[in-house]
């Protein structure tokens, strides 16, 4: 909707003339007092004109009985990991009542690059939600893993004045930051002033002071409740995070208070279309952090008005006069189910989605790994002590393990009884063909393989196994569907989601990736696999810089020590 006249939007705040739209006769929660306030809202174009008062309307919408909050801003995400496209996210959240999204897309830029970006920043301009774009900072995230494309400083700034763009994207390399390397720096040299997004997990100390003073605002990863206060006192926003498989909310509620609350947002991260489906998305962290026993004032605040300040959104999070006409009607303020959802003074429906421009999706074909056999996920070595990584369920950090696995005929094998399965990176950008094999504890996995091409953030191929023909099998399958996850057994696909579009995203609905999920999570039980979300669980134990055992193309990684290991 666009932005009106400025005297019709005087007139219309003034009831001399009837508003473009008016919610009838329900209760809005005034995030600045706590109050439940019964009252029309008018609104004109995009923006909220009329409160606290009676209105008439051109076209009026009877919300009685019902409670109407600002609407919710995701402050942290990665859209790629709802397997779906821009316009699909869109189409999914947005009905949920989450009418502003401020995402990274360094999954896509990690495959294409600026392609990738542009891809983003275009189809922002045509979404129904607010899609916001935080310029991607470290692709790759760091020097131990090979991608399919490289973004310095240089590549980024002609980007950042873009109206789509906030700032930069969130600093995963913060050993970058602290050893003050020469990349890290000038990217961050380059933003100074605006907003740059933090990513530190377990960083504390002195070591934080120095990653803060580089001007880092907003931090995603605190997973306790010392760890978020820290950095709450040290002058970062915390943004409170329940995804798909970082799951933070339970051990954070204790922070959302009222005195805390303008300090804190909410964000996803990495959630879904099954989590979605079953649970919701930032609907549901409201439920549970109210279940929890948060105070309603403080979980509203942190999901808009708290979020807007933290981003420099001034426009949005409140129901006020001035403000863009963002408002979500629900049931109730524990419920929080949407009936009705207004982004920027469109009402949300079947009929603001189909007339959106769509944009061209890139990057197909992006999966380009020759044939794998069998063989190459022998691991060698004459060491029978071995390294492994050991999941921790509802965490993306892991545990740096280690296990005697004497070699039989010169290669260490699957042991499940100990549930010690093989887990493999394989190259797919088309650079140098890196394969590199490790273990991994945690899966429950008792025979056949499991394979994705969503393994943050440089998205090679991994696969977890207990027999190395489904492995091959299993990689093998993914070059042929351009990407996405597999399950094999006996050498049979069981299951499948094809992701063309970079290896990341569906070109279907997300009710039909929806499905497809529900068969592969079935699939991968049938495996022997105890983990709720075994895919994303896979994707981030290829992440460098989550602490503290990681695998890569190049090999196993020490985060700790920031290294490959011999």
């Amino acid at each position: 909707m666009p932005k009106a006249p400025l005297a019709d939007r005087i007139d219309q705040g003034r009831a001399l003339v009837p508003a473009d739209l008016v919610l009838k006769g329900g209760r809005v929660f005034d995030l600045i007092t706590g109050d439940l306030v019964e009252t029309d809202v008018a609104i004109c174009g995009d923006t909220i004109v009329g409160v606290f008062g009676s209105y008439d309307g051109k076209r009026e919408i009877d919300v009685r009985g019902r409670v109407l909050v600002p609407g919710f801003i995701d402050t942290h995400l990665h859209v790629e990991s709802s397997l779906v496209t821009p316009h699909e996210f869109d189409r999914c959240v947005t009905p949920r009542g989450v009418t502003t999204a401020i995402c990274d897309p360094h999954e896509i830029a990690n495959v294409c690059g600026i392609r990738g970006i542009r891809y983003f920043l275009q189809s922002a301009s045509q979404l129904v939600m607010d899609l916001r774009v935080q310029l991607s900072s470290c692709v790759p995230s760091t020097h131990m893993e090979t991608t399919g494309a490289r973004l310095s400083a240089a590549d980024l700034v002609p980007f950042m004045d873009h109206p789509k763009v906030i700032g930069l994207a969130e600093f995963m390399n913060y050993p970058g930051v602290l050893m003050k390397d020469q990349g890290c720096l000038e990217k961050l040299e380059a933003f100074q002033g605006r907003h740059i997004d933090g990513h530190a997990p377990l960083l504390r100390g002195q070591d934080l002071n120095g990653y803060i003073s580089a001007g880092i605002r907003t931090e995603h990863e605190a997973t306790t409740y010392d760890e978020g206060l820290e950095k709450l006192r040290k002058g970062m926003r915390v943004l409170i995070r329940e995804g798909s498989v970082s799951k933070d909310l339970a051990a954070l509620a204790g922070l959302l208070t009222e005195r805390f609350s303008p300090y804190l947002c909410l964000c996803t991260d990495d959630r879904n279309p099954l989590d979605i489906g079953e649970h919701g998305h930032l609907d549901y962290m409201i439920r549970t952090a109210i279940a929890l026993g948060a105070p309603a004032l403080a979980v509203y605040r942190a999901a808009s008005l708290s979020a807007a300040e933290a981003f420099g959104l001034k426009d949005r999070g409140l129901i006020a006069p001035g403000k863009r006409a963002d408002i979500v009607v629900i049931d109730g303020l524990e419920q929080c189910h949407a009936s009705l959802v207004v982004a920027g003074g469109v009402v949300v429906d079947e009929a603001a989605f189909a007339a959106r421009d769509m944009t061209e999706p890139v990057a197909r074909g992006s999966v380009k790994s020759a044939r794998i056999e069998a063989s190459q996920f022998r691991t060698g070595g004459n060491r029978v002590e071995t390294p492994v990584i050991g999941i921790l369920p509802g965490k993306i950090i892991t545990e740096h393990l280690s296990f005697d696995i004497a070699p039989q005929d010169g290669d260490k094998r699957p042991d499940i009884a100990r549930d010690l399965v093989k887990i493999a990176v394989i190259e797919r950008h088309g650079v140098n063909g890196n394969l590199a094999t490790g273990f991994v504890k945690g899966f429950g996995l008792a025979r056949g393989a499991i394979g994705s091409t969503v393994c943050h953030d440089h998205h090679n191929i991994a696969v977890v196994g207990a027999d190395y023909g489904d492995m091959a099998l299993a990689a093998n399958r993914l070059v042929e569907i351009e990407g996405g996850f597999v399950v094999v057994e006996g050498g049979r696909v069981l299951a499948e989601l094809a992701l063309p579009v970079a290896g990341l995203m569906s070109l279907g609905t997300f009710e039909a990736v929806r499905e497809k999920l529900v068969t592969l999570r079935a699939a991968s039980r049938s495996l022997g696999v105890t983990l709720e979300e075994p895919f994303l669980q896979l994707a981030f134990l290829c992440l460098p810089v989550i602490p503290h055992l990681k695998i890569t193309d190049m090999g196993m990684v020490d985060v700790d020590r920031f290294e490959v290991m011999p």
